[in-house]
């Protein structure tokens, strides 16, 4: 083989080596992006199963007291055969007072309704139907889907709601999301989306706020009786202990969830006391 033919050759074998070591190289970083893919996909699902499973730490986490509905659509939520003060809540899932007010005092309701020490009233209505959306349609949409939750996980869902409550101003409480929270609470189906998606419980929503505003001459939110008599905000409402104490001290009435607490509300009676310390809007 002549010099010429060697040198020639010597380079084709190194120009070979090249390639080689250029693919084996080319290989080393794709594996290098495949493995880091895969970790940041693992990381994300790792990330989204603790966000998921993280408890909140102002969920109420004892028993609950049976709930049920009564024939004006409130939602009574009390120990059975419970002597005990009634509690009347009314409030619109839009409202960030409302939020204050559950999350500072809704464990306590909670805990004294299963103890049998108050029965409550939940009376959801539509404050905000005079404001522009996405506030007016923010407050419509959960309180339609509120109406159309069953009795036994009301409570469950009115905290769901709270817990996801828009920024004011902002679009939120989707019939996607409000059907998808039922799902996570073990009550969707065809009929709850039906009447999620189709305001199904626009009626009962239109008796229920004009007997929050027309009869109970409520104007403000959270508005809450207890036996009767409105509750202060500041003082009382978002001070759990004070609430305890007010609660204690009330006279026991008899209140069995099994008993409608009024007749509908277009006919109920009005209470002579008049809200104060409520968030007006």
């Amino acid at each position: 083989m002549s010099k010429a033919a060697r040198q020639r050759s010597a380079r084709e074998r190194l120009a070979e080596e090249r390639r080689h070591q250029a693919q084996k190289q080319q290989r080393a970083r794709m594996l290098m992006i495949s493995l880091s893919a895969l970790v940041i996909v693992a990381l994300a699902v790792v990330i989204t199963v603790y966000f998921a499973n993280k408890k909140d730490p102002n969920a109420y986490t004892g028993a609950f007291a049976p709930a049920s509905r009564q024939s004006d659509e409130a939602v009574l939520m009390g120990k059975p055969g419970a002597k005990a003060p009634k509690l009347e809540l009314f409030e619109d899932f839009q409202c960030p007072i409302c939020h204050e007010f559950e999350k500072s005092s809704g464990n306590t309701i909670k805990r004294l309704a299963a103890e049998g020490k108050v029965n409550v009233l939940y009376y959801p209505f539509w404050l905000f139907k005079q404001q522009p959306d996405p506030v007016r349609g923010n407050s419509q949409r959960a309180a339609n889907a509120a109406l159309c939750a069953p009795a036994d996980k009301w409570v469950q869902y009115h905290d769901l709601i709270y817990k996801n409550q828009p920024a004011e101003g902002s679009d939120g409480f989707s019939n996607k999301d409000l059907i998808g929270w039922a799902k996570s609470l073990g009550f969707d189906n065809p009929a709850f989306e039906k009447c999620v998606n189709g305001s199904q419980k626009q009626g009962q929503l239109d008796q229920m706020t004009n007997y929050a505003e027309q009869t109970r001459k409520v104007t403000g939110t959270p508005t809450v009786y207890l036996d009767g008599q409105s509750l202060d905000l500041s003082g009382t409402l978002l001070n759990p202990a004070n609430l305890e104490k007010a609660i204690l001290a009330a006279q026991p009435m008899d209140l069995s969830p099994s008993t409608s607490p009024s007749t509908s509300p277009s006919t109920s009676p009005s209470v002579s006391a008049s809200p104060s310390g409520t968030a007006k809007k």
